[in-house]
């Protein structure tokens, strides 16, 4: 989907845009390559275009905690970087997916602080999506949709003991409910033998159509080639896309150039 759409679409986002500006729920800006997204999250339904932005911006005013007063050069983020690797693999799947990697490096549990490393999750969430998922035939492209692998390898009953209830759920319920691209699956690589515990933690909290989206891999990778292209995964998962340090530090000098955005009242704050 071009970022970019014909002549009347441009038109649908300047209204949309005209909309928010307007709008006393939310915030005095926002950046075009998001607001596009919202609308392609809808299928183009100007309606539930507008539901999703007031859901989506509710429920970052409910929980600032994790959406406001932060900063990618803070210690916080320095912190949740050092063990927490988030990145957005380039390129599309042949279905034109985003295919995003999450792994905890550490197996120490005391590097967690939820909420903070939470706040992190969505610095580079909200850089990513102000911009081109990828860039075909010079022409640059949204995803739609997302598809999660998270790694498992370091996750231990220590680490779910210090995750916050309270955190949890207001980021699944955002997730679910007000993110700006449709999850299309979530593939958990490296299953440990007490996956079932970690799962009853969280299951709580998540709706049906998660789990339905879900895939456990506890024997190898093979499995999950048959979903996302081998070559576009990192080296250590046997792809070409380059190692995840190599990664990491592209995503993070992104964050970093969006820091003035990132930081920007206008855009998050009523």
């Amino acid at each position: 989907m071009e970022v970019k759409g014909d002549l009347e679409q441009e038109k649908i986002i300047d209204s949309l845009q005209t909309w928010f500006e307007e709008n006393d729920k939310l915030p005095n800006k926002i950046d075009r390559v998001l607001l596009t997204r919202f609308y392609y999250c809808m299928q183009k339904d100007v309606e539930k275009t507008q539901k999703l932005l007031e859901t989506n911006y509710s429920m970052r005013f409910d929980n600032a905690y994790i959406f406001a007063d932060r900063d990618p050069t803070d210690e916080d983020t320095e912190n949740t970087l050092a063990f927490a690797d988030i990145i957005p693999l380039p390129g599309l799947t042949p279905q034109s997916y985003r295919v995003m990697i999450h792994r905890i490096n550490s197996s120490d549990p005391k590097m967690i602080h939820h909420a903070q490393d939470t706040k992190t999750y969505m610095l580079l969430a909200d850089t990513r999506f102000s911009l081109p998922d990828a860039v075909i035939d010079g022409v640059p492209v949204l995803a739609k949709g997302d598809v999660h692998v998270t790694d498992m390898a370091c996750h231990t009953m220590g680490h779910m003991r210090q995750m916050s209830f309270r955190v949890l759920r207001a980021m699944v319920k955002f997730l679910q409910e007000a993110y700006p691209i449709r999850i299309r699956a979530i593939h958990l690589i490296n299953c440990p033998s007490y996956m079932n515990k970690i799962m009853s933690i969280i299951r709580p909290f998540v709706n049906k159509r998660v789990f339905e989206v879900m895939h456990f891999h506890t024997d190898g990778l093979d499995g999950l080639y048959e979903h996302i292209p081998k070559e576009m995964l990192p080296e250590e998962y046997g792809g070409n896309a380059g190692t995840i340090p190599e990664l990491k530090k592209k995503v993070v000098a992104t964050m970093m150039e969006k820091r003035d955005y990132l930081m920007d009242p206008d855009y998050w704050s009523r």
